[in-house]
This record gives C-alpha cells, sequence and structure tokens, in this order.
C-alpha cells in the first residue's frame, strides 16, 4: 500500500488560514451583536474644563471596550453645549431626553445647570451623573436619579477649618461668589468653622459680573475689618481678578491669610500660568488626593497626545481632576449599562391631553432607567483617581491634599482624611504620634510676603490707628480706677489698680497694640451711665473694649466677650464686730465643754475604781472600811489632777494604769490651763450677725455699692428694696455702719470682695468678713462678641498674674498684706471638745479595762479551789455572795503584802510615788548582834523599847537634814571664794547667803 506524506510548509499555511478564518467570523458576530445605547454629554464646550473632559470621555470608552471587547452593550455619546447657561443646560438635557432618548447624562459643569437638570431626569428617570457640580445644596434635591462622580463641597469644608484650628486662627472670612455655587457651601463652612471655635464676622459675596472696580471696593472694605484670614471659594475666572487685585493693593503682603477651595486650587495648579500664580504666591489650597500610580502616569502622557491632536492651540492645558473624574464615571456608566441588560431601551410616552402641547407634559418616562441607576449604586472598581463607588449617590474620597503655592506651582505640606484629620503622610504609624490639630503635622508653610512666621490671623484695622477703651468714671474706690482731668493743661489721667494690670498686660502681647483710655461720662464729668451701660456700648461699637473694675455677670456675656479675670472673684458680706468675751465668775469653766467636762469626772472615778479593785487585796492603803476605801479611792483618783497622790500603789498592773493617767491628765491640765490663760487675755472679737437670713427675718437695712449689680443678688436673696442703701466709698460705708441699722444707717453691707478688702484694709478693727461667698466671675477685661483679642489677652493676663508684676502692682496700690486677721463665718469657740482628746481617753481606757481583765482571770484562777469546794446546792446569788467575800478579804498569801508587813514589823515605810516625807527614812539600822546583851531580848515575845524606836527615827531624822544641808555649805563655801577673788560687796554676799538658807 502506498503511503503519501504531508508538506511541512503546506500544514502551517493551512493552519494559519482555519484561525484567520475563524477570526474574521468572530469580529463579524461580534460586530452584528453589539447593542448601541445613546448617553447625553452636556458640557460648556466652550470652555478648556469641558474639553479636558470631553477627551477624557472619549478615552475612557475606547478604553473600556477595548478590555470588554465581549461586552454586548456600547455606549453612543450624544454631545450638546449647555453654553454657560442654566437654560441652556436645561434645553440641552430636554432634547437628550425626549428626541434621543438617552439612558443616562454625563454633566453639566456647574451646580445651577445641574439643578434644574436633576429635575428632568428625576422625571424621566433617567441618571444624571455629574463630575462637576459640587454644591452641597444639590443633596436638598433629594433626587434618587442624581449621582454626584465628585466630592461634595461639605465634605472639603472640614478639612479648611482643620487648617484654621491648626494654625490657631480664630476668625476667617469668606470670599464666595453670589450663585447657588457660592452659596451652597456657606452654611457648611459656617458650621464647620464654629466647631473650632473660629468665627466668621463677615461674608463677602461678589457678583459673577462684578467689574474690577467693585472687586477693589469689596477689598477696601476687607482692609478695614481685623480679620486678616480669608477663604475663597468661586470660579477661576472671578477668582483669578480677585487674586489680581488683592495683590495690587497690598492685600498678599504679610500678615495675609488665602485660603483657596477646590475649584481654584485645581484649575491654578493643573495648569500652572505664570501670570496666575504670581499672584497668589503663599496661598494655600486643598483638593482631592489622587494617588500617583504607573497607570495614571500612562494615561497622561496618552491623553496629552490625543488632546493636543484635537486642540492643538491648548499648548498649556493639564489634565485635572475634572478629566480624571469624567473618566471614571464614563467607564462606572458603560458597567452599569452592560449589567443592567440589553433589553428595555425604549421610553413609554406619557399619557397627555391633545390640549397639552408642552415639551416637559409630553416627557417620556425611560424604561430601563431604574435598572441602570440600582446597577450604578452597586458599581465598584479601581480607577484612576483610586477606589470607586457611590455612597447614596455620593462618590466616596479617602483625602484632601493640602497645598502651598509657592513659584510656579503647588507644594504639598500635608493631608487631611476624615478619620486622621491633618496629617503630614498618609502613613498611619506616623499620624498616631501627634494630635491631628497640630501645626506639627504639616510642612512648613510660606504664608505671602515669603514669610515662615504664622500670622496671628488679625490686625489692628488700617483705617483706626488705636483701640478706643472705655474706663469707667468711679470717685469712690480710686484705688482700683480712677479719671482725674488736669484743668490747666485739659489732659485726663487715668490711673489705678485695674489700669496698671491692663498695661502690664498689653505689654506681654508678643506684638504692639496701640490704644488710648476715653472716660464714661458726660460733658460735666459725671458718669455717663452704670456699668452694664458701658457693657453696652462695646456691643454698639462705640468703644472696642472697657478696661476697669467691671465684674463678669453672665447676663452681659450674651453681648459682649470677657477675658479671664485678673482679680479674686465673688461677693461676701461685712458686718462690724464686738467685744463679747464676758469674764464673769465662771469663766474657769469655758475652756472645756461639758461633754469633755462629764467625760474627764467619768473616767476620774473609773480610774479611781480601777486602781481599787487591782490594790485593795495587797494593799492596807486601800483597805479599811467601805467609806474609807471609797474615799482612799476617789482621793487618789482625783489627786492625780494636780500629781499629789500620796498612797503606795505596789501593783505593776495599776502602776501601769496610772502611768497612762497621769499623762492623760497632763495633756488635760496642760491645753486646760493654755486655753483658759487665752479667755482671760485675748480680747474676743465677735461679729454682730453671721447668717444672711438672720438680716432678712429682722428687716435689718443693707448696704450696696451704687451701679453694682450686687442689687439684684439682694434683690434675689429677699431683702425688701426699702431696705437697701446705697453708699459711693469706703468711708460712706463707715459712716453708715456707725449709725446703725435703726438710726438710718446699716447692720450689713455686701460687696465684691475686691471692694471689701479696701474697707477691711482701712477699718480692720472694726469690722469683718462673714461668709457664705456668693461666687461671680471677677473682674475682667471687655472686648466685643468674637474679639481676636480675647484669647490673647487672657494668655497675656495668665503670665502677668502669675509673675511677680501682678505683686508688685498689688502692692503699689493696696500697700502690704494686711496685719488685719482672717475673716469668716465659721466663729470657731475657744472651749476645748471631746473630739480633740477622745484618742486619749480611748488609749487610758482600754488599758485600764485590759489591766481589770488580767486581774479578774487571775484572781479566779488562782481561787479556783476555794471557790468550788463551797456548796454545791448553794444558789447562784449565794455563789455571788462567796466570790465577793473572798474577793474583797486580805490576800495573806501576796509576796507584797508579807514583805509590807516585814517592813512594818521592822520599822520600814516604803516610800510612796510622790516626793518622800521625813519620816520615810525612819529605818531601824542597828541589828541584834550590835546591841549589848542587857538590852538584847532573844525571845520571840521580845518588846522592842519605845525609846529606842523614837532614838532611832531622830538619828536618822537629824542625818536626812545633814544630808539636805550638806550641798548649801559646800555652795556657800563656793561663792564665798569667788566673793573673795572678785572682791565682792558685803550686801551681794548676804543677798547670796539668805537665798541659799531659803532654798535648805
Amino acid at each position: 500500500m502506498k503511503k503519501y506524506s504531508l508538506n511541512p510548509v503546506l500544514s502551517v499555511f493551512f493552519f494559519l488560514s482555519l484561525m484567520i478564518l475563524f477570526l474574521e467570523m468572530g469580529v463579524a458576530q461580534n460586530t452584528t451583536s453589539t447593542i448601541p445605547v445613546n448617553v447625553g454629554v452636556v458640557l460648556d464646550l466652550a470652555s478648556l474644563d469641558a474639553k479636558i473632559a470631553l477627551s477624557c470621555i472619549n478615552l475612557a470608552l475606547s478604553d473600556f471596550y477595548a478590555s470588554h471587547g465581549d461586552y454586548k452593550t456600547r455606549l453612543v455619546l450624544n454631545t450638546r453645549d449647555s453654553k454657560k447657561d442654566v437654560i441652556g443646560a436645561a434645553a440641552a438635557a430636554l432634547d437628550l431626553i425626549k428626541n434621543v432618548e438617552v439612558q443616562a447624562i454625563l454633566g453639566p459643569n456647574t451646580s445651577m445647570q445641574a439643578n434644574f437638570v436633576i429635575d428632568l431626569g428625576e422625571k424621566a428617570r433617567v441618571p444624571i451623573i455629574s463630575f462637576s457640580a459640587t454644591s452641597p445644596s444639590l443633596t436638598s434635591i433629594r433626587s434618587s436619579y442624581f449621582l454626584r462622580a465628585t466630592q461634595n463641597d461639605s465634605a472639603k469644608v472640614n478639612a479648611i477649618s482643620a487648617i484654621v484650628q491648626a494654625f490657631g486662627w480664630r476668625e476667617a472670612v469668606p470670599i464666595y461668589i453670589d450663585n447657588e455655587y457660592g452659596e451652597g457651601i456657606m452654611p457648611y463652612l459656617t458650621d464647620a468653622l464654629q466647631e473650632v471655635d473660629a468665627r466668621v464676622p463677615y461674608r463677602s459675596v461678589i457678583s459673577p459680573s462684578a467689574t474690577d472696580d467693585q472687586i477693589v471696593e469689596e477689598l477696601y472694605k476687607l482692609m478695614t475689618m481685623q480679620t486678616r484670614v480669608f477663604i475663597v471659594h468661586m470660579y477661576p475666572s472671578l477668582g483669578t481678578r480677585l487674586f489680581t487685585k488683592a495683590k495690587e493693593i497690598g492685600m498678599m503682603s504679610e500678615g495675609y491669610v488665602w485660603i483657596m477651595t477646590d475649584g481654584l486650587s485645581v484649575d491654578f495648579l493643573s495648569s500652572p500660568n505664570h501670570s496666575v500664580t504670581d499672584t497668589i504666591q503663599g496661598v494655600l489650597g486643598i483638593k482631592p488626593y489622587v494617588p500617583r500610580t504607573k497607570e495614571l502616569e500612562y494615561f497622561r502622557a496618552r491623553w496629552k497626545r490625543k488632546f493636543l491632536r484635537d486642540n492643538p492651540n491648548k499648548i498649556d492645558a493639564g489634565l485635572n481632576i475634572y478629566g480624571l473624574l469624567a473618566y471614571d464615571a464614563t467607564t462606572a456608566l458603560a458597567l452599569a449599562v452592560e449589567k443592567a441588560g440589553t433589553t428595555n431601551f425604549g421610553f413609554r410616552k406619557a399619557n397627555v391631553s391633545s390640549n397639552s402641547s408642552t415639551d416637559l407634559a409630553t416627557l417620556g418616562i425611560s424604561l430601563n432607567g431604574p435598572n441602570i441607576l440600582r446597577a450604578l449604586s452597586t458599581t465598584s472598581f479601581k480607577g484612576l483617581t483610586g477606589n470607586y463607588l457611590f455612597v447614596d449617590g455620593q462618590l466616596q474620597s479617602p483625602a484632601f491634599q493640602i497645598v502651598n503655592v509657592n513659584g510656579n506651582g503647588g507644594r504639598g505640606i500635608g493631608f487631611w482624611t476624615p478619620t486622621e484629620g491633618l496629617v503630614k503622610t498618609l502613613n498611619p504609624r506616623i499620624n498616631k504620634r501627634t494630635n491631628s490639630t497640630s501645626t506639627s503635622r504639616v510642612s512648613t508653610v510660606i504664608f505671602p510676603g515669603e514669610t515662615t512666621v504664622v500670622p496671628k490671623g488679625w490686625e489692628i484695622p488700617t483705617n483706626e490707628k488705636k483701640l478706643k477703651i472705655g474706663v469707667p468714671v468711679n470717685y469712690g474706690f480710686s484705688e482700683l480706677v480712677a479719671v482725674t482731668k488736669d484743668p490747666g493743661s485739659n489732659t485726663t489721667k487715668f490711673t489705678g489698680f485695674c489700669i496698671d494690670v491692663f498695661d502690664a498686660v498689653v505689654r506681654a502681647l508678643p506684638y504692639a497694640l496701640p490704644y488710648e483710655y476715653i472716660p464714661f461720662a458726660n460733658s460735666d464729668g459725671e458718669p455717663a451711665g452704670t456699668y452694664n451701660d458701658l457693657a453696652y456700648q462695646v456691643y454698639l461699637k462705640n468703644y472696642d473694649a472697657v478696661v476697669g473694675d467691671i465684674t463678669i455677670v453672665y447676663n452681659r456675656s450674651l453681648y459682649i466677650d470677657y477675658t479671664l479675670p485678673f482679680t479674686e472673684s465673688g461677693v461676701s458680706m461685712i458686718v462690724p464686730i464686738a467685744d463679747n468675751n464676758s469674764k464673769n465668775a465662771w469663766v474657769f469653766m469655758k475652756p472645756l465643754t461639758w461633754d469633755l467636762w462629764v467625760t474627764t469626772f467619768l473616767f476620774f472615778v473609773f480610774i479611781g475604781f480601777v486602781v481599787w479593785v487591782l490594790e485593795h487585796r495587797i494593799n492596807d492603803d486601800f483597805r479599811g472600811s467601805a467609806s474609807d476605801q471609797a474615799g482612799t479611792s476617789f482621793w487618789f483618783s482625783f489627786s492625780t489632777m494636780v500629781f499629789a497622790q500620796r498612797e503606795r500603789v505596789v501593783s505593776n498592773l495599776s502602776r501601769a494604769v496610772i502611768i497612762i493617767w497621769c499623762f492623760v491628765v497632763l495633756i488635760l491640765t496642760q491645753s486646760y490651763t493654755a486655753s483658759l490663760a487665752s479667755l482671760l487675755t485675748v480680747e474676743q472679737l465677735q461679729p454682730t450677725v453671721t447668717d444672711v437670713r438672720v438680716l432678712i427675718k429682722k428687716g435689718e437695712y443693707v448696704g450696696y455699692q451704687k451701679g453694682s449689680f450686687v442689687l439684684g443678688l439682694l434683690l434675689d436673696l429677699g431683702f425688701d428694696k426699702s431696705k437697701l442703701m446705697v453708699y459711693n466709698s469706703a468711708e460712706e460705708c463707715h459712716h453708715l455702719f456707725s449709725k446703725g441699722s435703726g438710726n438710718g444707717g446699716i447692720a450689713a453691707a455686701f460687696d465684691e470682695l475686691a471692694f471689701i478688702k479696701l474697707i477691711l484694709s482701712r477699718y480692720c478693727s472694726k469690722y469683718t468678713m462673714i461668709d457664705p461667698k456668693f461666687k461671680t466671675g471677677g473682674f475682667g477685661f471687655v472686648f466685643p462678641k468674637g474679639s481676636p483679642l480675647v484669647p490673647d489677652i487672657s494668655r497675656a493676663i495668665l503670665n502677668v498674674t502669675e509673675g511677680d508684676e501682678m505683686k508688685q502692682i498689688e502692692g503699689a496700690w493696696f500697700g502690704e498684706k494686711s496685719t488685719c486677721p482672717e475673716s469668716g463665718s465659721s466663729i470657731s469657740s475657744n472651749s476645748l471638745s471631746l473630739k480633740s482628746f477622745w484618742g486619749l481617753f480611748l488609749i487610758a481606757g482600754l488599758a485600764a479595762l485590759l489591766a481589770l481583765i488580767i486581774f479578774i482571770v487571775s484572781f479566779v484562777y488562782r481561787e479556783r479551789n476555794i471557790l468550788r469546794s463551797s456548796d454545791s446546792t448553794a444558789s447562784i446569788w449565794s455563789r455571788i455572795e462567796n466570790f465577793f467575800r473572798i474577793f474583797i478579804q486580805r490576800d495573806s498569801t501576796s509576796s507584797t503584802l508579807r514583805q509590807s508587813d516585814r517592813n512594818d514589823r521592822n520599822g520600814i515605810s516604803l516610800p510612796t510615788m510622790c516626793a518622800p516625807s521625813p519620816s520615810a527614812y525612819s529605818v531601824d539600822t542597828e541589828y541584834p548582834a550590835n546591841r549589848s546583851s542587857a538590852s538584847y531580848d532573844s525571845s520571840p515575845n521580845r518588846e522592842v523599847p519605845q525609846e529606842v524606836v523614837i532614838d532611832h527615827e531622830n538619828n536618822l531624822l537629824v542625818g536626812y537634814h545633814l544630808t539636805l544641808l550638806t550641798p548649801v555649805v559646800i555652795s556657800i563655801v563656793k561663792k564665798w571664794n569667788y566673793c573673795i577673788k572678785n572682791t565682792c560687796k558685803r550686801d551681794d554676799f548676804t543677798k547670796i547667803l539668805f537665798a541659799d538658807l531659803m532654798l535648805y
């Protein structure tokens, strides 16, 4: 059989032909199976941003279907020009929905145009996807068919407020365009600034059609204000003119702060123009952060080639965030249309009568619109701008970048994220180390004027050289504030404690603050009103501040701002004092309170009882009849009060109890002596009144300073207005006190602590201050509501009050620290109470009880045989009688008692605990062996001659006196020798001899 072989070249050619054939068939099949889907695009085609966005949309479709060739749907763009007009945008959208029956619309450019287009989309159920309409007001429309494929302006205001807070600026003025785009952000911006304690004192609104002269006029108006922090939110075309004019009039110099929203930042920095960036040097801005990736750089290069090919005249154009958002929005729409399905791309015609011939009435409803909307809401992918996802129709953004315009572009100085706040880098490990509102979390900023010094955010207005400081006219307490006019020079002099404090505080500021004092007085020099009237003048902007003895109270704080107080706060009462020490016959009872007297007496009795229990069985001094034993026990106990006890104590338990009790008695007697001496020698000054309620109940007259807020306080306490009297000075207050409450005077005066101290410094021996103190804010300086000076002045007040300068000012006006005693309502009694000594009594009582328990236990144990041997049939009462019969008997077995008997038999008397008497030395010192045999009887029943005992006692007494006389004689001899050497006079030696004899 013949075999045929296949040529290899022919085989390869055959397989290649088959592959090409199959590919052509596949392409032809795909071409015939794709479904075109009409999509509308509404843009201001004449603007550069629209051209950039449109080129990105076309690139997005070509890139998408190149990588998704198997998709059955193909978006077909239908572009319309809105002609920068709201009506034009609405007409374009209406034409696309009614005539072209588009399934979705990309655009329009602005928020004002979107406002009308959204309503059309809602009516026709056509999704409207805008990648450049940022106004928060669009959210209030609550249209489910509107998807914002860009950042909401309400999200970026938190980044702006974080910048303001980080640099410590307390005020900011928004400058915004007068349209939907500008007004929509204002409520959110104001709220965000208020959350960081920054005020918006003024809003600068500029019309879109404003001329250069109108812009300059508004800028000059801003220059006359204190605030130097401006937040600009407007279209780039208007913003360019604004910054140009601001630079021309000097508002881009040192001390000014400018912050741009992302609309300006993106436009100015995406396509840098030297003429534009030169006018915004040092300006801060925010813009959505887009991570730099290889895909983004590759797309940027491709886009540049395509854009220059389509727009050869736009050489300087650069890809901005809106172009990237348009690219991702187109990709998301293509994915959603494919996901929604390939059916029902038509419109259901509206049922209208023949009389309704308007375009809106005949507008159809998209059948596939709800499906596309659901698909868009669930579509997520990684786009050029990052993770792309809609949440409640809003595109989510990870972060904003903070930029500082320097040179010919923007320099990134940090980032802001919703979770981390202000950060220098997007590195979670680094960001956790510092505070999110600290300037250390951003790089160094070069502000206008090419300075890195952070502006304080406000300046003294250029049209006013000095602050006008109102000063109250007060003739009563000149130490606090005094206004005097010199008729010769026609000048006014301001002095006083408050004036000196304010001068010191201004000197402590880190910058110069020019000011001048203006008296709050009429032409005749009299006060022009009350303190409330003076504070209200600041609200009316007649004064820039108020310095004086003005108190921080709530009702004034509603329309003015106070600094921190620079004096002690509070309102108190002063009353006369009198000597209430009545030195009567019973004054010796006052040093101790009744409870201490009773406790001391009971303990004397108790200690006497314990000593008797411990001593009566072994000590003859505590034996005898019942009355003798009771008398001896109580005598012994009470004599310890003056340490004059003479009875012997032989039990160790008794000695321990007596030692502790003597210590208690020593403390009591010394304390009693000191207290009694104080009562008899020191003047006891007591206030005449100590309770406000007593004044009200008795209807006493009370005083207060004229024009003071204390009047309202007294009325709130319940005082009758007819019982209130005014005074203007410390002298008038003293005069009213001198009269007395019933004679046209007062019984008490209420005033602030600063004034009370001034009164007491002059009359401290006559009056005293009584608690309680009614809490107030103290003296503070007054400024307009929201003034940026308040925090700086408050910090300067802390600096001054914590230093030595405040002490010097107080010493200059109030003198050295007053020697008056401290005042207070708690006038404590000089009597000593049980609270001060209960610890001593506790120790003594426990010691006595312990000794008693030890004695009873040892007694029962020692006498246990005798107690047992009693009749077992005896009653309990008989047993108790037997126990006490044994208890009161003399203990003949005691070694101490036996030793006492031997001593008695031998003529020995044991010394007592107190000082010995001469009889204590009457000891028979002769032994039987030393006596003569004639006089010594060895019989047991011998009798000792009484005369012998007496002789021994007399001899011992003589020896005792000789013993005492010996040191006296030695002393006399020594002093005699001293007088011989020093030639003393006879009278001097006589005095010395007499003193020594008296000592003997």
